[in-house]
């Protein structure tokens, strides 16, 4: 009898285990890693999004990070839009780390002819937001806050299909000294 208890035991655990593991697996895939050159790279396709028609100014993107060297970064925000001379943004983009914030309105610092990243007819249009100071290593959460976070099949009321601006990833780099 006890031999049979110790054998399903046995049995639960080892699916325990394995459960567990696949469970730490998803919260791996879910995490965004820095780069060996000490860059991350969030991409809007792969946040968690919460999208508002109604007030689109509330759009938000999250992700987790993994931070392995801290020090201070140069915050990007890539942008997909038809038009280079204005961004169209409403209302200023605010990402927060923590404590740490940034909020900019962005404006284009910089066009990247032949992106990979967006096709035509829209271009890539970078804008820095400024800089931040990562203090310690570990998981983060990251949180951008826009009306330019947009679902794949929006389509802006009264205008074009191609008629409009929005985020597709954010950078951050670190600052050389």
């Amino acid at each position: 009898m006890w031999m049979i208890l110790m054998g399903i035991a046995m049995v639960t655990s080892c699916n325990n285990q394995s459960l567990s593991d696949k469970t730490r697996s998803n919260v791996s895939e879910n995490r965004i890693f820095q780069k060996t050159d000490g860059s991350i790279s969030l991409k809007i396709d792969k946040a968690d999004c919460y999208h508002d028609v109604v007030n689109p100014s509330s759009n938000t993107a999250e992700w987790n990070i993994v931070v392995s060297r801290s020090g201070r970064y140069d915050v990007w925000l890539s942008s997909a839009t038809t038009d280079t001379t204005n961004l169209r943004f409403d209302d200023s983009v605010l990402l927060s780390i923590r404590d740490s914030r940034l909020e900019a309105m962005p404006a284009v610092n910089r066009v990247v002819h032949n992106s990979t990243v967006v096709s035509s007819p829209y271009y890539q249009a970078d804008s820095f937001m400024g800089s931040l100071y990562i203090q310690d290593t570990g998981l983060y959460n990251v949180q951008v806050i826009s009306d330019k976070i947009l679902p794949d099949d929006f389509r802006s009321p009264g205008s074009a299909e191609n008629d409009m601006t929005k985020i597709v990833s954010v950078s951050l780099t670190p600052v050389k000294h």
